[in-house]
Formats: C-alpha cells, sequence, structure tokens
C-alpha cells in the first residue's frame, strides 16, 4: 500500500506542471489576441454603425461599417498627434472623426473641401473653387430653399477652408448637420476613412439587409 501511494504521489507531481503550463498557455494567448486586437482597433481598423440619416442613400441607419485608420497615418492614442504620416483626406473620402462640439462623439461625413479650397453653396448648388461641384451620391429632399440669411443650409459662403483642416457635408444635404453649421474639421480630429458595409440591420422591418453586406463605399 506504502509503494502504490508513492507512485501514485509522484505521478501527481508530474501532471502539476504540466496543468500549469497548460493553464499559462491558455492565458498567454488570451492576452496576446486581447493585445492584437487592441492593436488593430487603436492604429488599423475599426468598427463603426451608422445611427443617423445624414449619409442616405450611401449610408442607412444600421449599417455597420468598417473604417480604415492606418490611412491617413499612425496617430498617438488619446492626444491623437500624427505620428507617422500617409497622406491626408481628399474631396469625396468619406470619414469619421471627433465631432468638434463635442469630441466624444464621432461623426461620419463625405470630403468637399481640403486645405485652402473656397467652397460656397447658391440654392442648393455646391461650388468649390468657383466651380460647380458635387457628387453624385448627394441627394436633396426638401424642395424648399431657405435663404442663407435664415439659415446656412441651401445658401452659405464663400468660405476658405483653413490650413490643416476639412469642410464636410452628408450625403443627405438637407437633413445633415455638418461644417455648413458648425465649421472646419481638424486633422488631427479624423479618426480614419470608411471602406466597407460588414452588417447591415433594417430595425423597421427587423431583418438583415442581405444586398449591403460587403458593399464598398464610394
Amino acid at each position: 500500500m506504502s509503494s502504490n501511494s508513492t507512485a501514485m504521489s509522484s505521478e501527481e507531481k508530474k501532471e502539476q506542471p504540466s496543468k500549469k503550463s497548460g493553464l499559462r498557455e491558455n492565458v498567454e494567448a488570451i492576452l496576446v489576441a486581447i493585445i492584437l486586437a487592441l492593436f488593430i482597433r487603436t492604429f488599423v481598423v475599426q468598427a463603426f454603425k451608422i445611427p443617423s440619416g445624414s449619409m442616405k442613400e450611401t449610408l442607412q441607419i444600421g449599417d455597420h461599417i468598417l473604417v480604415n485608420k492606418f490611412i491617413y497615418g499612425i496617430k498617438i492614442p488619446f492626444v491623437q498627434k500624427t505620428l507617422i504620416d500617409v497622406r491626408e483626406p481628399v474631396r469625396g473620402d468619406i470619414v469619421v472623426f471627433r465631432f468638434p462640439e463635442d469630441p466624444d462623439k464621432d461623426f461620419i461625413k463625405r470630403v468637399v473641401g481640403v486645405a485652402g479650397d473656397v467652397i460656397e453653396s447658391r440654392d442648393k448648388k455646391l461650388f468649390v473653387n468657383g466651380k460647380p461641384t458635387d457628387f453624385t451620391q448627394a441627394i436633396h429632399s426638401d424642395p424648399r430653399i431657405i435663404p442663407g440669411n435664415l439659415q446656412p443650409r441651401d445658401s452659405f459662403g464663400p468660405r476658405t477652408v483653413p490650413p490643416h483642416s476639412l469642410f464636410v457635408m452628408g450625403d443627405n444635404r438637407d437633413h445633415s448637420y455638418d461644417s455648413r453649421f458648425w465649421g472646419f474639421v481638424d486633422l488631427n480630429a479624423v479618426r480614419g476613412k470608411a471602406f466597407i458595409i460588414y452588417w447591415s440591420w433594417d430595425k423597421n422591418n427587423f431583418g438583415v439587409r442581405w444586398g449591403r453586406l460587403g458593399h464598398l463605399l464610394k
């Protein structure tokens, strides 16, 4: 009995390091996965959900999109200072940025003007540097034209985009709170470029918009 007891005790001792080693490997794998996920979310790509209709028809309420955070350079987390420049946003890019009036909120709009551009709107017609310039994605659902002395929705400017800034507008022009109302976006506030819809949920019809999945944004 004594001999058997000693043998079992020796086997248990051999198993303990193996179990501890397996547990350690699992913990290390989880930590690596968390660190990798945080790295990707901070520097490479991040998911966002569309909560409003300001970018219709390009983006619908309930669309879930991926944003390329690397394309405009590597930013230092929290302070949002650019560490490595890659390229700056250009006209037509759909960008996610920290809302100037409340940096805790993220907004998504289309870039219509970059530093040095002169932006103007006359009765819903957009002009960039004196030339009629608009995007095929832009829509107007309200036939009314509001005078510029009442609000800048349909007529404003001319305004010159300052250095290191952007002028952005929603594609749903008559229902978008954008640079026409609150001004310019600093490049440091830009979080990335939206490039694909990976999921879309229609809460009104309680169903998936299958046709929108995998749609590349333009």
